[in-house]
């Protein structure tokens, strides 16, 4: 900035030799003037320097405290990425804990199956076995209740009980076929009034009325002196009446009380004439 004046004086002194008093003037004031621009402009360009350094310095300042608030920023993200990569290596060991924890029992499990599918063999053989005797116990038990049955009918007894029992079960048409089969086997055997009793009954209880008064009345005739002879009376009556024939029921009852006056049956008969009189 120093050489501008020096230049300038040089150009002045130059000038002063050819140039008049009134151009000197001229000369001097533009002097003046570029002197007073070349102030402010000085002054500018220190204005413009201080700025600059204030501007340099707040950029400075800023950028560090940028700098510091970025390296911090690194510094906590850094952090977060050694405590997630920390937190990620527990988890993967958990993670290995409880696969392992998860294969175990998997594993128990397998050869718990292993071990309940060899005993389900070996209780399924034994079932079989067992089934194979108790089948084979079943086949005896129904021969032996067979052949019990065999001897039971071949004894008149026997044969007497049994229909006895199909009657009692509510089978009258096979209890009858056993009573008739007796009384072909058996004619003279003291249970024979009974089993004929016992034919009416099977009729009475299909309220086949005509054929049970029928039955009743052979064990009145062919055996008289026997004990079912009153209960054959009875029932014969009380069969004459269910089919409305009031004059042969009031006839049996009577001969029934005189002719039996002490047995059971000769109270319920004349119970039963006073109902039908």
């Amino acid at each position: 900035m120093n050489r501008v004046p020096i230049v300038l004086l040089v150009l002045v002194s130059s000038l002063a030799g050819c140039a008049t008093q009134g151009s000197l003037d001229t000369v001097r004031t533009d002097v003046d003037a570029v002197k007073t621009r070349l102030f402010s402009v000085e002054k500018d360009l220190g204005g413009l320097r201080d700025e600059s350094k204030t501007g340099i310095g707040a950029v400075e300042k800023n950028f560090k405290a940028d700098v510091a608030a970025v390296r911090k920023m690194s510094a906590d993200i850094q952090a977060t990425i050694d405590t997630t990569k920390s937190e990620m290596a527990s988890l993967n060991g958990r993670v290995d804990d409880l696969s392992l924890a998860i294969k175990k029992p998997a594993d128990e499990l397998k050869r718990y199956r292993e071990d309940a599918d060899k005993r389900i063999v070996a209780l399924e053989d034994r079932i079989l076995k067992l089934q194979a005797i108790v089948d084979d116990l079943n086949k005896k038990q129904a021969d032996s209740a067979l052949q019990k049955k065999k001897e039971e009918l071949a004894t008149p007894d026997g044969l007497y009980m049994k229909g006895l029992e199909t009657f009692k079960a509510g089978e009258t048409v096979a209890a009858r076929e056993l009573f008739v089969k007796f009384l072909e086997q058996h004619p003279q055997h003291d249970l024979a009034a009974n089993a004929q009793y016992w034919i009416g009954e099977t009729h009475y209880s299909e309220k086949s009325y005509e054929p049970a008064i029928l039955a009743y009345q052979e064990v009145i005739k062919s055996y008289p002196k026997k004990d079912k002879v009153p209960a054959a009376m009875l029932k014969q009556a009380m069969a004459f009446r269910a089919i409305n024939d009031v004059k042969s029921a009031r006839y049996v009852l009577k001969k029934l009380i005189e002719n039996f006056p002490k047995a059971d049956e000769s109270k319920k008969a004349r119970d039963l004439l006073k109902e039908i009189k």
